[in-house]
């Protein structure tokens, strides 16, 4: 016969349960302490061995490569389509390809841009589109189960884009606003203002990946119809393809939809680079007038460097170590001991054209000059002494260690594969990195410290409130200040 539990008896259950686990034990264990100390941080153990996951290969018929990666823990798929140019086939037309980019999914096939994305609701899927300087790229994330309709719609965004007046049209006056509030952004006028300083005319990164407004307003349907038959193309497509399908699956499914995908229109190429960067003769300081501003925008810059250096690991460690961290030098100081802003960092644009370098930073208006001070002065150190075996050994496991948090989801890995493309890099290549980071020594920091790092030689932008900062900056007596106006910058 089963026992009936009333509340009453519920409650006394629960009493005696509590007061048997408060009561004292009878062992005569003693619990054991360790001191902490909190005023240094844990020991770093060693790096676990770096595995990179197999890569697999394939073509379909009419051109386009594959490069798949089996991951088997859900039963999820990413696809990225990457298409060769992104923004350097722009040539006279600033901002197009960016912008025929953000138009394609913004209908396809026979939906409109509202029906695509109540159907990818449906499907659980998510599709993106967009440009970079160097590719357009349409990626699609969805559960195995709903892959092949999931597909159909990417094929219809890829192939089968509208480009309707109405989306076009509304997509303009879009971008036409942004590129309006610009003008009210100090850190879009410092952007602008570093890439018309750094890079010539002619050159592809003078201008904004975005346009600019003259250009902005000749955008209509033929236009962008005319750029996507010149630079969406099979013989430039790679499918990167991660998670829990194989690669004749893939193929199989690929082939299906985009088998029959052929170019058409004129083939839109990218302008030819016949100037390189501009290097500063000395310091020079360029000053945007922003009055009322509350902050001051400063960007330290000068010519970068190409990835495929071979001295890419000890740059990375040298510039982890000046600013490429949380725990930099410049974010040490400016942040953690000055409270002068909420961040500042330093970095390398790797592009297949050589990007810039960059020490960027938004400080207190009052600050400007004193923020100015310290950036030099940390540029000159890293170039001028040997780092410590502390920052040194941190900076190498803050890298290495990074690298496997990079292969983790199906979005990563593709992501990764994708990236390492640009270069002909293959996957493999991160365990070579890791080892080369590895090997990193005080003397090859101070070496190409000396090689890259700005101290003497290079661009200041500072975008604020002149009236205020003017005076101070010039007294620090950098170098040769000209003033620019925010009309200049983005005519």
């Amino acid at each position: 016969m089963s026992r009936v539990h009333t509340p009453h008896h519920l409650a006394v259950a629960v009493l005696s349960t509590i007061a048997a686990l408060s009561a004292p034990t009878t062992s005569t264990a003693q619990p054991t302490t360790q001191a902490f100390d909190r005023t240094r941080p844990p020991a770093l153990g060693a790096a676990p061995t770096l595995t990179v996951p197999r890569v697999q290969s394939g073509t379909l018929a009419n051109g386009p490569v594959i490069r798949l990666v089996e991951q088997r823990e859900l039963p999820l798929v990413q696809i990225i389509l990457s298409v060769a140019g992104g923004a350097r086939l722009d040539r006279d037309d600033p901002g197009l390809v960016s912008f025929l980019a953000n138009l394609l999914d913004e209908g396809a096939g026979a939906r409109d841009a509202n029906a695509l994305q109540g159907e990818l609701a449906f499907l659980g899927a998510s599709l993106s589109t967009g440009a970079s300087w160097d590719a357009t790229t349409i990626s699609l994330k969805v559960s195995r189960r709903n892959l092949d309709a999931a597909l159909d719609l990417m094929a219809d965004v890829v192939l089968r884009p509208t480009f309707a007046a109405t989306e076009v049209n509304r997509q303009r006056d879009l971008r036409l606003a942004a590129l309006l509030q610009q003008r009210d952004q100090p850190a879009a006028l410092a952007g602008l203002a570093v890439a018309q300083t750094l890079f010539p005319e002619g050159h592809p990164y003078r201008r904004s990946a975005s346009g600019d407004s003259t250009a902005t307003t000749r955008l209509d349907s033929a236009a962008v119809r005319a750029a996507y038959q010149g630079a969406i193309r099979p013989e430039r497509a790679a499918f990167y393809v991660v998670g829990d399908i194989t690669l004749d699956e893939a193929r199989t499914a690929l082939e299906r939809r985009f088998g029959a995908w052929r170019a058409t229109g004129e083939e839109r190429r990218p302008a030819p680079v016949l100037v390189s960067t501009q290097r500063a003769s000395g310091v020079r300081l360029i000053l945007v007038d922003k009055p009322g501003a509350a902050q001051s925008v400063i960007n330290v810059v000068a010519p970068g460097v190409e990835r495929t250096t071979g001295d890419h690991a000890a740059i990375e460690v040298m510039n982890t170590i000046l600013g490429g961290s949380f725990s930099s030098r410049l974010n040490t100081l400016l942040r953690e001991t000055k409270g002068y802003t909420y961040g500042i960092s330093s970095g390398f644009a790797y592009r297949p054209l050589p990007g810039p370098f960059t020490v960027s930073t938004a400080v207190r208006t009052d600050v400007t000059d004193s923020s100015l001070v310290d950036i030099f002065r940390e540029l000159r150190t890293i170039r001028d002494t040997p780092v410590s075996d502390a920052e040194l050994d941190r900076a190498k496991a803050y890298l290495g260690l990074a690298v496997p948090g990079d292969l983790e989801t199906v979005g990563q890995v593709a992501s990764e594969v994708a990236t390492l493309a640009l270069w002909n890099l293959p996957i493999d290549y991160l365990t070579e990195y890791v080892q080369r980071v590895g090997q990193v020594s005080a003397a090859d920091v101070q070496r190409v410290a000396r090689a890259f790092v700005p101290a003497e030689h290079a661009w200041v932008i500072v975008v604020g409130d002149l009236a205020k900062i003017r005076a101070p900056i010039e007294r620090l007596g950098l170098g040769t200040v000209t003033v620019r106006e925010v009309g200049s910058l983005t005519r």
